[in-house]
């Protein structure tokens, strides 16, 4: 009887490959779809998962890692001094306008300061240049992905940053976050100086042919004319100078909510602390629940299973129709319900199986492109690939039934009509 399943389910190559055509675009549509909101989710909390900092202190007005008020350089030197506490490091998220080198158009980025010689937070896999180019005046670092988009290409290259020159230092791989601007990494000191830039105006006024004084206004930044060997080095920070979040490292042994506890005590009321775990929770909470992503990507999967069940559906129908006469020829002589059903519900684990494997290929080529060329991670894990599985052989077993209802009614005597 299997021979039989393979046989009806090979005799006719083209409906068999519009089947696995349906059963590819249901398999790539879930597993894509999945993958997309898995990898969105996590790249929301990337900055935090890859610190070494135990807790993350933030303002009190903090929605989520972009949308939060600055904070004063102080609270670091005051957390500092709270028993527990063995590091304490100033940490530098905020956005600023790029201004490229080719096209001379604006952007918007992410400026993502910290310390060159901290241990709580680095960027992480660098291919090109070393972590100690960030240590001089106005260099930067940018995840590969974002190369082509911010119209710069080498180290060495130079744009206009917050209205300074910022110099290429090095090149990353896997840092960019799918929900936030570009991110470009560099020093406090230079971090500062970009997201404080100025910004200059200019007033020119003229007379009109009815002697009215006409006036207008222009804005550019401050120093957009100038190179970097011009300017002076960015000066230190001082305690009054914001900043975003307070970066600390435990003592060993310290038990993190008492710590955290401490903190809170300790801090004036405009701040609020979070263990690492806390801060990635409330940044993913709030990507998922509180936007129509994940209902989006939800939805589009559910097509794809839909549309997957028709196709397959349809084939398998079809195959039973064509194929009455030879059912009603096993009833007769002898064969059960069961056996038949058998040898439909063996094409649709066939059709799985043939249809899930290019699909999932086809899956993993467009994840690997995606993230290599445009910095979006497409989270394609062993569970996640097992469970499309079983939902593939759950959508063609379950399409099974419509032809199993054909086949049912099938009365043996029908291979003795004409």
């Amino acid at each position: 009887m299997a021979s039989l399943a393979r046989k009806n389910l090979f005799e006719d190559i083209p409906r068999f490959l519009v089947a696995q055509a349906g059963i590819m675009f249901a398999v790539s549509l879930v597993t894509i779809q999945n993958g997309i909101l898995t990898g969105f989710i996590r790249s929301s909390s990337v900055l935090i998962d890859h610190s070494k900092a135990d807790i993350w202190i933030a303002s009190k007005d903090m929605i989520h890692l972009e949308l939060t008020m600055p904070i004063s350089l102080e609270r670091v030197t005051q957390a500092q001094t709270v028993s527990g506490v063995e590091q304490a490091e100033a940490f530098i998220f905020r956005n600023a306008r790029w201004r490229d080198p080719l096209e001379n158009k604006i952007h918007a980025v992410t400026v993502v300061g910290s310390d060159p010689e901290g241990e709580l937070f680095s960027p992480w896999n660098i291919i090109q240049g070393d972590i100690n180019a960030l240590k001089q005046p106005y260099t930067i670092m940018i995840d590969e992905s974002k190369l082509d988009a911010l119209k710069i290409q080498n180290l060495g290259d130079t744009a206009k940053l917050g209205g300074l020159e910022a110099k290429l230092g090095g090149i990353t791989q896997g840092t960019q976050s799918i929900v936030s601007n570009s991110f470009v990494f560099t020093s406090l000191k230079n971090a500062n100086a970009y997201v404080n830039s100025p910004v200059k105006t200019q007033t020119r006024c003229q007379v009109q042919e009815n002697e009215d004084l006409q006036c207008t206004q222009s804005y550019e930044d401050q120093s957009s004319n100038q190179k970097s060997t011009d300017l002076p080095p960015p000066r230190a920070l001082n305690l009054a100078d914001p900043i975003t979040y307070v970066l600390i490292k435990a003592k060993p042994g310290q038990d993190l909510t008492q710590l955290k506890q401490k903190l809170e005590d300790a801090l004036p009321d405009d701040v609020q602390v979070f263990t690492r775990e806390e801060m990635s929770t409330v940044m993913r909470t709030f990507w998922q629940k509180r936007t129509g992503v994940g209902f989006v990507l939800s939805l589009g999967a559910a097509v794809g299973i839909l549309v997957g069940m028709v196709v397959v559906g349809q084939i398998l129908y079809s195959s039973v129709t064509d194929h009455l006469k030879e059912f009603g020829t096993l009833k007769a002589m002898g064969a059960s319900d069961w056996v038949i059903y058998g040898i439909i519900l063996e094409q649709a684990l066939w059709m799985a199986v043939l249809g899930y494997i290019p699909g999932m290929a086809l899956c993993l080529g467009v994840a690997s492109w995606a993230g290599a060329t445009q910095g979006i991670l497409i989270l394609i894990t062993p569970l996640s690939a097992l469970g499309v599985f079983g939902l593939t052989v759950a959508m063609c077993t379950g399409s099974a039934f419509f032809a199993i209802q054909k086949v049912t009614k099938v009365d043996p005597a029908i291979v003795f009509k004409a």
